[in-house]
Parts: C-alpha cells; sequence; structure tokens
C-alpha cells in the first residue's frame, strides 16, 4: 500500500481510496472452507473488429474468427448489443465511464462515480491483504477504477513491483515505522476537522472530509492487520524479457491476477488495456495500435489489427484454460472467478459506443455461448446484475433499467 508522508500528500492519496474498505470484524487470514467469489474486469479501450469478434451464426462460437479456438467454451458467453446510453460524442473518453455508466465524460464540468468494481471491493475485498488490485499497460495515471468521489483510482503496471507487493519481502520494522508517522497525520486530519466544524457546522465539504478520515483510518488498520501476516510464497512465473513486449505485458498482468487469486490475496481486479502511444509488438505485427484500430476498412490494417486483437484473446483464452485447471472446492478456480471482459467502443474506427463486445466467463454460471439481446440493452444492467450476484443490494446502478437475470448458477 501507498505511504503518506505530509498532511497534503495523505490528503490525496486519501481521494484514490474506494467508497469503503468494509468492516475488518469478519476478515480472516486463511482461505475459507468454502471457496469465495471472486470478478475480473477487463477493459479493452480499443475495443474488437466486429466482423472477426462476433459469431457469423447465432450460438456457434465456432463461426467467429477470434473466439473460434476459446478453450473453455461451456464457460464463456458472448453478448451482443450492449451499450452506455450518453456516449455519442464521447470518443476516447467514454473508457472512464466504462464501469460507471456515467454520460457525457468528455463534458467540462464531467463528474464521474464510483465504479461496479469498488462496490463489490467494498463487499468482498475486506477478506483479503489487498481489498482490489487495479492493474494496467503503462502508467497513464487512471484505469477503469473510480471510489465514491468520482476520483480515478491509480493503476500499477510494473509487473515485477506487482510481483513483489503481492509476493515478495517486506521491511516489517519500516512499516511499522511508517505507520505510526500515518497515524500522527491522521490525529492531525482528525483536529483540522474539528475546527472546521466549529468555525463551519454546514460547510458542504465537512461530510466528504469525515468521509476521508473515516476510510483513512480504516485504511490503516487494514493494514497492520495484514502487517502481522506472512505472504504467500509463490514461485515467480512472469515472462521475462521476451521478443514481444505487449503480448508479453498482457500474459504477464493474466499471470499476476491469477497468482493473486489462487492465493486469496485479493478477490477483485481491474485490467485497463489502455492504448499505447507508438508501436506495440506482437507475433505477426509491429505497429501502432490506436492507429490499427482506426483502420477505416483498409485491408493491411486489419491484418495487422486481428495479429493484435488475437493475441489478446490467445492470453485471454490461456488465463481462462489456466482457472478452470485450478481445483477449488467442488469446482475449479474459474467456476467461483467472474470474468469479464469487454470495451467501450463497439466500433473504435468510427467512435461509436453501442454494441460493445462483451464476453462473460466462468463464475459457475449456466453460460450459452451467444446471446444476442434486444438492441441497445444497457451495459448497466448487466453490472447491476453482476452487482446483485455478489450480494450488493442495490435497486439500480447508473443507467440500467432492470437486472435481467442472465446468468443463474
Amino acid at each position: 500500500m501507498n505511504h503518506f508522508s505530509s498532511r497534503r500528500h495523505f490528503l490525496q492519496l486519501g481521494a484514490a481510496l474506494p467508497m469503503a474498505i468494509a468492516t475488518l470484524r469478519s476478515r480472516a487470514a486463511d482461505t475459507p472452507a468454502n471457496p469465495p467469489k471472486r470478478i475480473l474486469f477487463i477493459c479493452n479501450s480499443l475495443g474488437f473488429y466486429k466482423n472477426y469478434f462476433y459469431p457469423k451464426t447465432k450460438g456457434d462460437l465456432s463461426t467467429s474468427d477470434y473466439l473460434k479456438d476459446v478453450q473453455v467454451p461451456e464457460k464463456v458467453t458472448v453478448l451482443e448489443n450492449l451499450f452506455h446510453p450518453g456516449m455519442e460524442t464521447s470518443n476516447h473518453d467514454s473508457e472512464k465511464s466504462f464501469l460507471t455508466g456515467v454520460p457525457r465524460p468528455e463534458a467540462s464540468g464531467f463528474v464521474n462515480d464510483i465504479s461496479v468494481d469498488q462496490l463489490i471491493a467494498a463487499y468482498a475485498g475486506n477478506k483479503t491483504r489487498f481489498p482490489y488490485l487495479s492493474l494496467s499497460l503503462y502508467d497513464r495515471g487512471w484505469g477503469c477504477s473510480w471510489n465514491s468521489r468520482g476520483a480515478a483510482i491509480p493503476t500499477m503496471n510494473d509487473e515485477v513491483k506487482i510481483f513483489n507487493q503481492l509476493f515478495g519481502p517486506e521491511d516489517l520494522a519500516a512499516r511499522k515505522k511508517q505507520i505510526a508517522k500515518d497515524k500522527l497525520i491522521l490525529r492531525s486530519l482528525e483536529r483540522d476537522l474539528e475546527s472546521i466544524q466549529s468555525k463551519d457546522p454546514l460547510s458542504p465539504q465537512l461530510q466528504n472530509y469525515k468521509q476521508l478520515i473515516a476510510e483513512l483510518s480504516e485504511q490503516m488498520s487494514h493494514d497492520e492487520f495484514w502487517l502481522k501476516t506472512e505472504k504467500p510464497k509463490v514461485k515467480n512465473s512472469l515472462t521475462q524479457n521476451g521478443p514481444f513486449g505487449f503480448s508479453n505485458k498482457v500474459s504477464n498482468l493474466f499471470e499476476l491476477s491469477k497468482l493473486a487469486f489462487r492465493t486469496d490475496s485479493t478477490r477483485v481486479i481491474t485490467i485497463t488495456m489502455d492504448w499505447i502511444y507508438g508501436a506495440i509488438k506482437v507475433p505477426g505485427a509491429t505497429a501502432g495500435w490506436h492507429t490499427l484500430s482506426h483502420h477505416g476498412g483498409r485491408a493491411d490494417a486489419l491484418k495487422s489489427l486481428r495479429c493484435v486483437e488475437t493475441d489478446i484473446l490467445k492470453h485471454f483464452s490461456n488465463f481462462l484454460h489456466d482457472l478452470d485447471q485450478i481445483k477449488e472446492g467442488s469446482g475449479t478456480l474459474l467456476d467461483h472467478t467472474t470474468v469479464v471482459l469487454g470495451s467501450n467502443f463497439g466500433d473504435a474506427s468510427n467512435h461509436t459506443c453501442h454494441r460493445l463486445p462483451m464476453i462473460v466467463a466462468g463464475g459457475g454460471y449456466e453460460h450459452r455461448l451467444h446471446r444476442i439481446l434486444p438492441p441497445s440493452t444497457p451495459l448497466c444492467n448487466l453490472w447491476l446484475e453482476l452487482l446483485h450476484n455478489f450480494n450488493v443490494d442495490l435497486e439500480r446502478f447508473g443507467s440500467s433499467g432492470k437486472d435481467m437475470k442472465l446468468f443463474t448458477t
């Protein structure tokens, strides 16, 4: 976790915490007897070329150029016709709303809302060392996770640092010293709060200040608890210095997610596949990913784009297969992990945000390979259903109309 060297820095980092790191009283270091539910959200910010992604025959994944080789098709559902209302002029800014559904993210006064992963983390993440992990391809400063104040949650992108944070040794003496300093800062903040309350008890900032202090206090209690618990011992299985940098990065983020879930280090992960400036290298192609996604129908661009997107989906398929090979309880790790892969773009070439490419895998659900939903079905209907599946009792989320109950166990 992050550490703080000043009151101002403390407040800045506090704004990146989720709505709540829920109660600690039921937290336990050991993996529970009944396998817990886990979830991974993946946003591919440049989408997938729809003619290669969707099955050409309804319900038959073998007729999809991209998905015909998925290794566990019986545990996969492709959803067609999902969209986010209010994104017509948002272009790439629509990525900000992928997990929130808040319209018009391109507007000058835009304020986001809490993302679906953070709501789940507030309920499901309190029993693990890391309530959630927010991963990305590079250091842009934000990904697809947002806290209750609509602030972007910083991502982690260095695979070695992520592995060490999850499984590497810690300087316990230094950590204890840092927590002691953080407590002093927290007490200063509490005195500031008392001063604000006495001078202006009706200040609109008062509630936000109270919430921030509560969250920071909870974070320190969480850190203190896990300081007493040894990290899992895991062999470093990351790909080092392979010939295809982009492909290796995607593979490593999936590998880290698998290790984190397998060791119950976290139960909520997001991976933001944010597009990278400059050329990327995958088997069969070296080119600018963003440029390729704006192909305009050109055959040469589509040929290289196909290499990039096929490579991403190959790693996705391998990840699902790996999870399905890990026995857990009466099923597999995949059976207890909901994996969602999608995009804010239905067609990146034309910047359209309807008919979003979406896959839901695992989770122990009854899967149907390919479902064509009514045109313009709000993506937030799916988010609401997943919230309900994780016992988050909300009547609505974002632009949702209803829980469509697409997935049953």
